[in-house]
């Protein structure tokens, strides 16, 4: 397959376009060297880092001379060789994800990008928090974004408490270690504040990024896929004591590739470029400190609250263990592959989302359904495609006169059957591990029946009643048996009979929270759910892979996922969903009234938001 790889070539240079004011370097009159903010006597002055740190400034919206969204949509990214490296879906993979992350900011020599729609004021945020102060205080550069809607439990003290730590910060150093004239800084912004005006409480960012010094080749590192920053997605309590029944998700760590040098467009300058775009989205909210006493008091008491934490986490059994094996994990041991970042900024700003999508996706060439669709028009090459999501909807879609524009499921049947060679799997949740109810129903009334069932049969489906013996009779029916056992199309839902949670067994399934494609030698791991939130409303990102060995990595990811699933409409698939309702609780309630949520969400127009 030839894929994403026969794009354009360079980006359009962005960064030295948003950089709307000159940021001038500390100036110190002569004998006072030694105050906080100057320099010391042999600081020197480089060109590479000025640049570097007006590129990483934050704008005020009214100077901005461009549309960083549209930038973002019509640049040409290009392909870039990297090395990647998965973190996996199992309970070591997440504790080695966060043991990474730490390791990742400590030893981050020049910049440091965070961005996650979910910074939780627990254990491993708060450790983060304290490992972020750290590296400012160290010279290292410091931007963070959290989401207004994702992180708004997160106290907004927390990361101004962070950004209090540059004033100890340290100076900023060149590639080769010699001390700059600039100070770090730490720039904290909230992501489309609620509290602007003109936001939009839909209009979210759903990123999970981490970049550690983006534009220094021999040591940039990207990390990015479905965890948060919080205890839930590394199978931690706040005590620190493991959790068993927590999210199963995918990473991807990318480095630059071995000859890169300094001045090649890499995966990590693209990266940091993507980042400054989404920094400058005139609807964020930029945080300041404040300079009291009271502020002052409650930031010491954040820092020194951050710094317990990190101290905390970092003695825990598993992940101590986990940070003696970081600087061969994070450095050996990688696959080579081309690779593509792409994104969805178009959702930022599109309008008529719900009537116009298709339009809305095209004039947005790096969005990551255009990039998949492209690569899906190759599908008689392919002998198989898998998609894993906790919520993967199949889209259909009508204008504002109620015509059909798209129907995905149609589409994706009718190339099935030009194509008898070629199949699909889709790997999502079940009633029994899922987080979100309303989801569920919509992928079980909704996306199964419409890829696996007649007509007929998804509507007896849906009008089947959830009680003992009501549904029988069709689900133990020739048409039934035989539709469900498609051979082209497979759908696997997590979880099984010997759940602990179901009083059955001892085993934990947790909650399948990671998005990742296979297609051949394609692979795509990200943020988005493939769910109509992620298609129409949120940005997500993520970066599509080409390289037979890293499709292997992730099809061995999905056959475990695989072991801990049923097909969805087999005997065991129906008799887990009895067991969900038996058990009862807000699982039972909500697998009970499954239809009723279904039509109500699509009756209203509120399945668009999930």
């Amino acid at each position: 397959m030839s894929g994403f790889l026969t794009r354009g070539a360079i980006l359009a240079c962005a960064l030295f376009v948003t950089a709307c004011t000159s940021v001038a370097p500390i100036a110190c009159p002569a004998g006072t060297l030694d105050l906080p903010d100057c320099p010391p006597g042999h600081a020197v002055v480089d060109p590479f880092i000025d640049q570097l740190y007006e590129d990483r400034t934050w704008v005020p919206p009214a100077e901005l001379n461009i549309d960083t969204i549209e930038l973002g949509k019509q640049a040409e990214i290009p392909v870039k060789q990297a090395r990647v490296k998965v973190f996996g879906i199992g309970d070591q993979a997440a504790i080695d994800s966060l043991a990474g992350k730490l390791w990742l900011i400590e030893n981050a020599e020049h910049t440091i990008d965070l961005m996650y729609y979910i910074f939780k004021s627990d254990l491993v945020g708060n450790a983060v928090l304290g490992a972020l102060c750290d590296a400012v205080q160290r010279g290292v550069d410091v931007r963070i974004m959290v989401d207004s809607v994702g992180s708004i439990s997160l106290n907004r003290a927390a990361i101004r408490a962070l950004m209090s730590c540059g004033e100890q910060a340290g100076f900023i150093r060149t590639v080769d270690g010699q001390v700059t004239t600039r100070k770090a800084r730490v720039q904290g912004l909230v992501f489309n504040a609620l509290s602007k005006l003109g936001s939009s409480p839909n209009r979210r960012s759903h990123d999970k990024l981490l970049i550690v010094d983006g534009n220094f080749p021999a040591k940039a590192g990207v990390m990015t896929g479905g965890r948060n920053i919080s205890l839930s997605y590394y199978g931690l309590r706040e005590d620190g004591s493991p959790e068993p029944d927590t999210y199963r998700d995918m990473e991807v760590f990318l480095r630059t590739a071995v000859d890169s040098a300094p001045g090649d467009e890499t995966v990590g300058n693209m990266s940091e470029i993507y980042y400054s775009l989404l920094f400058l989205f005139p609807h964020n909210l930029k945080l300041d400190t404040i300079s009291n006493d009271r502020a002052r008091s409650i930031y010491a008491r954040y820092r020194a609250q951050a710094q317990e934490s990190l101290a905390a986490i970092k003695t825990l059994p598993a992940i101590s263990a986990s940070l003696v094996d970081m600087p061969s994990s994070m450095n050996d041991e990688f696959v080579d592959a081309r690779v593509l970042l792409a994104h969805e900024f178009g959702n930022l700003t599109d309008k008529n989302v719900i009537s116009n999508p298709v339009a809305n996706q095209n004039q947005n060439p790096n969005s990551i359904m255009y990039v998949l669709n492209e690569i899906e028009k190759e599908m008689p090459a392919v002998g198989s495609a898998s998609f894993v999501s906790p919520y993967l909807f199949v889209a259909r879609y009508r204008d504002g006169n109620k015509e059909l524009i798209l129907d995905e499921a149609e589409e994706l049947l009718a190339l099935l059957r030009e194509n008898p060679n070629s199949s699909v799997e889709i790997i999502t949740n079940s009633v029994l591990t899922s987080d979100n109810f309303s989801a569920q129903s919509i992928i079980d009334m909704n996306t199964a029946p419409r890829l696996l069932l007649s007509p007929e049969l998804q509507d007896a489906w849906l009008a089947a009643k959830e009680t003992d013996g009501a549904i029988a009779e069709l689900v133990e029916s020739e048409a039934w048996q035989q539709q469900i056992n498609n051979p082209q199309i497979r759908i696997y839902q997590t979880g099984r009979l010997d759940a602990a949670g179901l009083g059955h067994g001892d085993v934990n399934y947790g909650k399948l929270h990671a998005k990742f494609v296979v297609i051949d030698q394609m692979s795509f791991v990200g943020t988005t759910n493939f769910d109509y939130r992620s298609r129409l409303f949120n940005n997500e990102m993520g970066f599509f892979m080409d390289s037979p060995q890293l499709a292997d990595v992730l099809n061995e990811e999905i056959e475990a996922l695989r072991q801990m699933s049923y097909l969805w409409g087999t005997p065991e698939w129906l008799e887990m969903r009895r067991a969900v309702i038996e058990k009862g609780g807000m699982k039972g309630q909500s697998t009970r009234r499954q239809r009723t949520i279904y039509k109500t969400l699509r009756a209203t127009g509120a399945k668009w938001l999930f």
